[in-house]
């Protein structure tokens, strides 16, 4: 009797866990394939897929977004709303900054010049350093960096890294402990061994800032570590785009750590903008957070409209091209309004299903009349867009679900011609070391490119 108890205890329990797993899921925006897929393991195995779920499922983060700080800006450095583009006025209805006047961009072309404006910025602080970033690596680039930083810590600069529990897993406290015995301070965002209730393992921090003296920002798609940048050319480094801003829209950078840092350390930093000289320059920026502490999906609602926008161009620069059915869809429908259509991918990227889920997507796009462009080079990691002579975004989110519905990420949108064109100029040189054209696949393959979409890790 006991035992017949207990069983039918487990199973109503396992029930109504179950339930409520499958309520949660089916508030959340996800793609068919991973909606699926999460039902089917809740429902067929839910002493598994209930655990899983609450570990790795959940998206939007409520108690996160409240927990955090809202990015309050004065609006006197925005640009006036009857002169901001249809892509900037949707992102303020979703809780972003419009795009800021007065602002000076330096793209960083390669890993090199990458290396040198960040030790230039680091070794010029007077007052703080803040560094996010997915990847701080134990290497000869990451050892100098720190190195660098312990310096300054010593001199009384505030320095202040954040990196990611999984992306930096590698990176060990005894290779950080100088920088906090110079009088620094680090901390993983959400660790892999972490409280529930502090969030879900799934959810990383992609995004990559430096931020210095509350002044001057580097951002971009590069981690800091000797494969994405270095004082040396080297062979087999990545090919990525980085850039270095100064002027108003650093606040919402600085907004962004701070709001970041407080979520992971428990430290509540001041943010000091009035001492910062004003940059002079024509640049308008607006930068563009997303991840589950925001209320809606603002980065991917934007790349979208940017794309239907599309008149003439539309390039994309992507190490994982994974969309889901709309972006596909977008795209495709730019190829056949007749806009310049171009998909810049690495040949072969280090992620193999990556490689072989993105294969009937470009294909699609390719039978539509898009161009498929193939980086022979090492590895492309760079994270860009071009909409016409409008937009060109850089930042750190790829074109796959992960990135666009998971991930914290942070974009940064260029409105200016001169900037838009730096970027086309880079895109074009990166084109120069690529093949065109993606081959046809036989039946045997598109059916396993096929399978690989629908298993593939979109949750």
């Amino acid at each position: 009797m006991l035992l017949w108890l207990e069983t039918h205890f487990a199973v109503l329990l396992g029930m109504i866990l179950a339930l409520m797993a499958i309520s949660h899921l089916l508030g959340q925006r996800r793609s068919p394939s991973s909606l699926i897929a999460w039902l089917l393991i809740i429902i067929l195995l839910p002493y598994i897929g209930v655990p899983l779920y609450l570990l790795f499922g959940g998206r939007k983060m409520v108690r996160i977004a409240r927990s955090k700080e809202k990015i309050e800006l004065d609006e006197g450095k925005m640009l006036p709303l009857e002169q901001a583009t249809a892509v900037d006025r949707g992102l303020r209805t979703c809780g972003i900054p419009g795009a800021m006047t007065g602002n000076n961009i330096n793209l960083c072309r390669s890993g090199e010049e990458a290396y040198h404006g960040l030790v230039q910025m680091i070794d010029k602080a007077s007052r703080s350093i803040y560094l996010t970033t997915f990847i701080f690596a134990e290497d000869e680039v990451g050892a100098d960096i720190l190195l660098r930083l312990g310096r300054k810590a010593a001199e009384g600069v505030k320095v202040r890294i954040l990196m990611d529990g999984v992306g930096s897993l590698k990176t060990s406290t005894a290779f950080l402990e100088p920088l906090v015995q110079a009088g620094g301070r680090y901390a993983f965002f959400m660790p892999v061994f972490h409280h529930p209730l502090r969030g879900r393992t799934n959810l990383r921090n992609h995004r990559k800032i430096v931020i210095v003296d509350d002044c001057i920002v580097w951002a971009g798609g590069q981690n800091i570590a000797g494969v994405y940048l270095g004082p040396h050319k080297q062979k087999n480094r990545w090919q990525d785009l980085s850039f270095i801003l100064h002027g108003s829209a650093v606040a919402p950078f600085v907004k962004i750590f701070l709001s970041d840092w407080f979520f992971a350390a428990s430290e509540r930093l001041e943010f000091q903008p009035d001492k910062c000289p004003a940059s002079g320059g024509d640049s308008i920026v607006q930068v563009v957070p997303s991840g589950p502490d925001m209320h809606r999906d603002a980065l991917y609602e934007a790349i979208i409209s940017a794309i239907f926008s599309a008149k003439k161009r539309l390039w994309i620069v992507t190490p994982y091209f994974v969309p889901d059915h709309a972006l596909s869809q977008s795209i495709i429908i730019a190829a056949h309004r007749g806009v310049d259509v171009r998909i810049v991918v690495p040949k072969k990227s280090n992620h193999v299903m990556a490689d072989i889920v993105r294969s009937g997507y470009l294909r699609e796009i390719q039978a539509a009349g898009g161009t498929i462009v193939l980086y022979t080079g090492s590895m492309l990691h760079a994270k860009v867009i071009i909409i016409d002579e409008a937009l060109a975004m850089v930042g750190s989110a790829n074109l796959d679900s992960r990135s666009l519905f998971l991930n914290y990420e942070v974009a940064t949108f260029f409105y200016c011609k001169d900037d838009i064109l730096e970027v086309k100029k880079w895109i074009e040189r990166v084109a120069a070391d690529s093949v065109t054209g993606i081959a046809e696949a036989g039946r045997l393959r598109s059916l396993f490119e096929g399978m690989a979409q629908v298993i593939a890790p979109q949750i």
